[in-house]
């Protein structure tokens, strides 16, 4: 069995054309890749094909020319741009006495080296094996025999059937482990929920510039690097908002074009945090040739794993790369905004950012004059928590006469849990709501 490739060794890169749907522009993507995964490029081999060979996906001859290459510059690993059948990956290897991966072994590499903490190093591990799940059949032929031997007689168990079993057992006790740190996670999701701090994801394409976002508006120090993948982990802070409201605000993966399956469905918990987000901020590279097509690509990972009816603003970073980068907010025709022009290197744009998220979460505004009576503290309590409590007096009564400014989605809250009636509206004040609060 050939070693697993470890970073820092030599390689052959392959990548062909099959038709004109693939851009020339990828090919950088994956040089891109290749060194984030810390690979030393020997040479980079390229080609033009209508359909894939089953045999050796590029044809025999282009095969012959990638094994003349690895000999010639003693190359310990070939990497291909594209899915490799695990057949294709097999006659590969033996074609060329190396290690060869494809697009997606390549990524989950990336991952593995990029894992901190340990949800992240359990799901890495988990996409790893359903991936290795299909392709032990090879360069282990000398493990296909029947065991035999004192003590190792009976069924007939050969070493692959083993294998396969070990690999099984240990994919179901990693999805226990994960189903236990997906509940942990719940658990926070929960407590945010009941604490009414709403949360904003950042989302997009890898190397746009999420994690150096996310640092100047968090201070929080996260790993950012112009390198794909940079940041793995995903990670939460508390921000305030220019209003005085807070928020929870949430770094998360990259993703990439044909962002392998198997790691969608292990970082489904992470990727949940997107999913349950009340707003998410797609960070785009505003001078990246490519952006139209990443956009469309992070479109398609957040349709996969059910995101994509969530409310979205558009942040387009990197405007101190453009000729005439101006920092401004682009409106719809109803004036709600879409999209914000911004440079997180500079930290220019990032007060008309924070005004947007605020405007969007704050969305519709409350009014209202209560009346509390002394038995309601709690509830005036709860107001003053807020911060949104505008003039307070008491009556001959001893009642709480407030007027307050706040959220709609904290004043149905309010009335869902500390039992306000239902309201009418004031004679002489049209925009002011009187209300009679009940104690609870």
């Amino acid at each position: 069995m050939f070693e697993r490739h470890k970073g820092g060794e030599l390689a052959v890169l392959v990548h062909i054309d099959f038709d004109a749907l693939i851009e020339h522009e990828e090919r950088q993507e994956f040089i891109d890749l290749t060194t984030s995964a810390g690979v030393e490029t020997a040479a980079l081999i390229t080609g033009k094909r209508h359909t894939p060979d089953p045999g050796y996906f590029v044809g025999s001859g282009k095969a012959e020319e990638i094994r003349d290459c690895v000999k010639e510059h003693d190359a310990v690993v070939v990497l291909f741009n594209h899915a490799l059948s695990p057949i294709q990956e097999r006659n590969l290897e033996k074609l060329c006495g190396c290690r060869v991966l494809d697009r997606t072994g390549l990524i989950l590499d990336i991952f593995a080296q990029r894992a901190r903490t340990y949800e992240g190093k359990l799901q890495v591990e988990l996409a790893q094996l359903q991936h290795l799940s299909t392709r032990l059949v090879r360069g282990w032929t000398h493990l296909e025999r029947q065991k035999g031997g004192i003590g190792l007689r009976g069924p007939g168990e050969t070493q692959l059937e083993t294998d396969r079993r070990l690999l099984a057992v240990r994919i179901k006790l990693l999805n226990r482990r994960l189903l236990k740190v997906r509940k942990q996670r719940e658990q926070g999701r929960r407590g945010r929920r009941r604490a009414e701090v709403p949360t904003v994801s950042l989302v997009g394409y890898t190397n746009a510039g999420k994690s150096t976002l996310f640092n100047y508006l968090t201070e929080a120090g996260v790993l950012a690097a112009d390198q794909l993948f940079a940041t793995l982990d995903p990670t939460l802070r508390r921000v305030e908002l220019p209003g005085g409201q807070a928020i929870i605000l949430a770094d998360t993966v990259g993703f990439i074009r044909h962002l392998p399956h198997d790691l969608v469905a292990a970082f489904r918990s992470t990727l949940q945090e997107t999913q349950e987000a009340d707003l998410l901020l797609h960070v785009v590279d505003a001078a990246d040739e490519r952006r139209d097509a990443n956009i469309h690509q992070v479109h398609e990972v957040l349709k996969e794993i059910g995101a994509d009816e969530q409310p979205m603003i558009e942040v387009f970073n990197k405007i101190d790369m453009l000729p005439q980068g101006e920092v401004h907010i682009d409106r719809d025709a109803e004036d709600r905004p879409r999209r914000v022009w911004l440079s997180a290197q500079e930290g220019k744009g990032l007060d008309h950012l924070l005004e947007v998220i605020s405007e969007c979460l704050g969305k519709e505004q409350v009014h209202a004059r209560l009346t509390l009576p002394p038995s309601a503290g709690r509830l005036r309590a709860r107001l003053f928590e807020l911060g949104q409590v505008l003039f307070e007096d008491t009556d001959n009564q001893g009642n709480w006469l407030l007027e307050v400014d706040l959220p709609q989605q904290d004043w149905l809250a309010l009335e869902k849990h500390q039992q306000i009636s239902q309201f009418t509206i004031h004679e002489s004040d049209k925009d002011c709501l009187a209300v009679i609060a009940q104690a609870p």
